[in-house]
Formats: C-alpha cells, sequence, structure tokens
C-alpha cells in the first residue's frame, strides 16, 4: 500500500485512503482473541467517534482522558479522537495509578474513557468530567462508550479541522520514583515522526508487526499503531508481554516484525523457549528499544534464535529518532538517525563534534517546535524549541551509525575525570559468569565519586568478588576499574523494565548505613 505522505492533519486521511484501497485488509488483530478490526470498519468506526465527540461539543485542543490497557477498544479511541481533531490523553493506569488525582486536575478532559476493573472509582469520582466505560466496539449491547455510539453516522463524521500546531496527544512517563511528566506532542510532530519511523525501520503494507507494549506511552503507539497505519500494515496487538507464547503469537498470525525491549529479549534468553529462525520465518527482526541493549546480550540472541535484533532509539518528547531495519543493523549502534531531525553531537560549549567524538545528543526536526509538558495546573512548560538535548552520551561513526554512551546524569565523576557505567557493564557482562551488571557511582571523600559494580552471576555460577575486580583491572584504566564488586540476586528495574541506578545507589548508602558488606 502507499505510504501515507507526512504534513498536518493527515490521520483522517490515511484512514479514509486505507479503508478506500483495502477496505478488508486487517488493520488490528488482537494476539489473545484473535478478534480483528478491518480498515473499513476502522473508518467507520473512526467516523461515529467524530459524530460523538461532535454531539458533546468538543473541538481541537479539547481533551479526551483515556484510562484503559491494550485492546481494540484503546486503539480504536486513540485513533477516533485524534481523526476528528481532538486531543487524546492516554495514561498507564497501573504505574500511575497513585499519581492519578493530580494527573486528571492537568488534563481538565472534556470526557473520561476507562476500562472496568481498573480500581478506578475513587479517581473518578473526583472529576466532574462524564465518565463512560469503554464497552465493547463490536457488541452494541455491552453498553458503554462504543455502544452508545450508535450504528448509522457517516464515516467522515468529525469536528472542526485541526491544525498542524493543534495538540494530537499527552501521554505521561512512568513516574515510578518522580512525579510523571505529560508530554504533549503536536499533530505534525506526532504523525511526521511516524512516516519517518515506518521508513527507518523499513515498514511496508505488507509488513504485520507484534506489539505487545503499553500502547499509553509514545514508542509503542509510533511504532506499533501509527506507523503500521501510514502504510496500510497489521498491528497484531499483545496483551501484555508473555515470555510463554511470545514466539506462539509471532507463527501463528505470520509477525514480520516484533517489538521487544532489552528486558524481554533477556526474559526469552534465560527461558526455556527453544523457537529458532525456521520456526518462525516470516519475521524479519526484532525491535529493542526504552533501554541500553548490552552488545553482549544481543549478540547472544542472535545466536541463540538465530533472528535479528534492530535496536532503534528515542525519546518521549521527540519520538523515534534513530533505526534501521534489521537486515541492515549494525551490533552495537542504534541506527542511524532520521535525516528530518538533524540530529547533532555536541561538545560543552554547544559546538558540533566530528565523526567518532563523543558528546551530547541533540535532534530537532522543525525550527518552531516546541517541546512542551503538561504543568499540574494544567499549562505547559516549554523544556525547549526548535531542537532539545536528549540527555544521553553518544557519538556517530564514519558511516553514519549512532553509537550511545551512556547518560549524562549517570555519569560517574571521578577525580575530575569521566567515567560512562555503560562501558563497565559491558565489560562485566563478557565475563561468562555473569547475567546481568550495573555500575554506579558512589560518594567519596577523596575523589569525589569511586566506582562499584553490581553483579548477577548465572545460576551455578562459582566465582568470587576478587576475581572479578582483577579481570577489570587488566582491561580498563586505572581510574575507570570498579573499586568493589558486590554480588546480588537481582537490579532494580522500573515497570518500563530500564535499570534504575538511582535506586541501585540507595542500595548501596543503605548497606554502608546498615554496615553491610
Amino acid at each position: 500500500m502507499q505510504r501515507a505522505q507526512a504534513g498536518p492533519q493527515l490521520l483522517r486521511d490515511w484512514i479514509a485512503r486505507a479503508a478506500q484501497r483495502h477496505p478488508d485488509s486487517t488493520c488490528i488483530v488482537c494476539a489473545e482473541d484473535g478478534r480483528i478490526l478491518s480498515y473499513r470498519q476502522l473508518h467507520q468506526l473512526t467516523g461515529r467517534i467524530g459524530a460523538s465527540l461532535r454531539a458533546r461539543g468538543l473541538a481541537p485542543n479539547d481533551r479526551v482522558a483515556l484510562l484503559a490497557r491494550n485492546s481494540i477498544e484503546h486503539l480504536a479511541c486513540y485513533f477516533g479522537v485524534m481523526a476528528c481533531g481532538a486531543t487524546i490523553c492516554t495514561v498507564h493506569v497501573e504505574m500511575n495509578h497513585h499519581h492519578l488525582q493530580r494527573i486528571l486536575p492537568a488534563i481538565d478532559p472534556r470526557l473520561v474513557l476507562f476500562e472496568e476493573g481498573l480500581d478506578l472509582d475513587d479517581v473518578l469520582a473526583a472529576t466532574s468530567a462524564p465518565r463512560l466505560p469503554l464497552g465493547r466496539w463490536d457488541e452494541s449491547d455491552t453498553g458503554g462508550f462504543y455502544a452508545g455510539l450508535g450504528r448509522n453516522e457517516p464515516g467522515d463524521s468529525g469536528i472542526q479541522t485541526a491544525g498542524e500546531q493543534d495538540d494530537a496527544v499527552i501521554f505521561f512517563t512512568s513516574g515510578t520514583s518522580d512525579r510523571p511528566k505529560g508530554v504533549v506532542l503536536s499533530f505534525r510532530d506526532l504523525l511526521c515522526n511516524a512516516v519517518a519511523t515506518a521508513d527507518a525501520f523499513g515498514i511496508t503494507g505488507n509488513d504485520r508487526i507484534y506489539d505487545f507494549r503499553s500502547f499509553n506511552w509514545c514508542s509503542a503507539q509510533v511504532l506499533g499503531a501509527l506507523a503500521p497505519l501510514a502504510c496500510g500494515a497489521t498491528l497484531i496487538l499483545g496483551r501484555r508481554f508473555s515470555r510463554s507464547r511470545f514466539f506462539e503469537h509471532i507463527k501463528h498470525y505470520g509477525a514480520t516484525i516484533a517489538a521487544g525491549n532489552p528486558t524481554t529479549i533477556n526474559m526469552l534468553l534465560n527461558g526455556n523457549e527453544q523457537a529458532r529462525a525456521a520456526d518462525v520465518p516470516s519475521l524479519r527482526f526484532v525491535t529493542s528499544s526504552s533501554a541500553p541493549l548490552l552488545i553482549e546480550e544481543w549478540q547472544r540472541f542472535e545466536d541463540h534464535f538465530g533472528i535479528r535484533v534492530s535496536q532503534g532509539y528515542g525519546c518521549s518528547e521527540i519520538g523515534w529518532i534513530a533505526a534501521k531495519p534489521g537486515e541492515k543493523r549494525r551490533l552495537g549502534t542504534v541506527g542511524k538517525p532520521m535525516p528530518y531531525l538533524d540530529l547533532r553531537i555536541l561538545d560543552r560549549e554547544g559546538r558540533a563534534l566530528r565523526a567518532g567524538e563523543v558528546g551530547s545528543v541533540e535532534a530537532g526536526g522543525f525550527e518552531d517546535s516546541c517541546f512542551r509538558y503538561l504543568a499540574e495546573d494544567g499549562t505547559f512548560r516549554i523544556n525547549s524549541r526548535g531542537r532539545m538535548k536528549t540527555g544521553d552520551l553518544g557519538f556517530i561513526d564514519a558511516d553514519g551509525f549512532l553509537h550511545l554512551t551512556g547518560r549524562e546524569k549517570e555519569l560517574i565523576i571521578r577525580g575530575g575525570v569521566n567515567i560512562s557505567p555503560v562501558e563497565i557493564d559491558s565489560l562485566l557482562m563478557q565475563r561468562p559468569e555473569v547475567v546481568e551488571a550495573a555500575t554506579v557511582g558512589v560518594p567519596d571523600r577523596i575523589y569525589g565519586e569511586e566506582v562499584v559494580s553490581y553483579v548477577v552471576l548465572r545460576p551455578g555460577a562459582t566465582i568470587k568478588p576478587d576475581e572479578i575486580l582483577r579481570y577489570c583491572s587488566g582491561v580498563l584504566s586505572a581510574f575507570k576499574a570498579p573499586k568493589q564488586i558486590l554480588f546480588t540476586n537481582d537490579l532494580p528495574k522500573n515497570e518500563r523494565g530500564k535499570l534504575d541506578r538511582k535506586a541501585l545507589l540507595e542500595r548501596w548508602k543503605m548497606s554502608q548505613a546498615s554496615g553491610a558488606s
């Protein structure tokens, strides 16, 4: 199917074009129960959603809060609200539950749609906005939002046309240790990134993308929902990650691309799955994003399963930033930056660095873009204009591939020398006895910070901390080598599977306070 062109207010056009050219092609199939939403049905459904919102008096930039987990109903509402010009506000309920009393007043929604059974009674009772359970889109007698849409509204019904700078989506970061941030993207920023992401991963109308990640976050919304819609591909929607059914779903539905992250890749590696590339012949590659994938785990996954991994890179405020199809991936990189973002590597004075030189990662897109957050009083806070630093460190090699070396805020500064903990983690992972590793900078009276590494050993491994220290000293400069190796049963991670170095540092401080070694 022909790919949509990037530009303002095109989501309705994408849906209409797909429904016209391939009406019976599958837009979404639910992996758990096999329910299918065709492009014709999506067009009809988004039209009914538009008619319903128009009847409620909604206009561009009016907000609809969506409190639900992955489902066809969730995504149809996501598409439908934006297709008719309003702003969809997606919230990961389980992760942000204790923040909802602040999130909903900040959103100030005109309508709240929610999935039943998520223990939201107290939260919903505190908002004055109309509240409707989602119900099911294909059963008119179950009650809720979808049952009340009616069946006869025209497929192009909607509210007045939104402009390219109007708000398309507000979504909230994890907020496990800090208050979640409400990130705001315009229609232009969101839709242009979706088209660029489809191009970067080589997605065509023939692809079937399996994605189980939460569609309340930017990464899944762009790669799993909008990118396929831009070119008429199919989304195989997983309710959640299942290690035992991951390859089963891929095989059954003929997935060509499967989404993932370092945590799921690690879980598959350390499980009992015996699948190989020949067992899932349709699969081109598995993606990995949201956190660094150590090259040792990357290589081990490809060697074990015979399936390529394509590591990509992005951030909530911009969307996907760099990617490459699995057939063209390069180990240790996150692909090539998307051209329209004009990615640069900068030194501390803001000067652009040459290939191979490590610095701060900065990206843009449009000169008049505003990178915005939703404040608790409902107003916007502008983080930067035109361009923004992602907070990551990295370099671009001579062939244009982007390498990430760590987070600026996670740098260990020992005696005035910057040390990347990711470099040390990667080195530790080369030991066959080690299954996970994480390095932190701990307070030190002389050097300011000292290097300490936590290590999770493989079951049955026998090695002493001193042996690992000697190994590190043999391959690292003295100022980089860890001064302490601590064995642990697990490493702290947030709900998205990202390593939480801040929590690990607190663990170290507590152990020192209690006198534990």
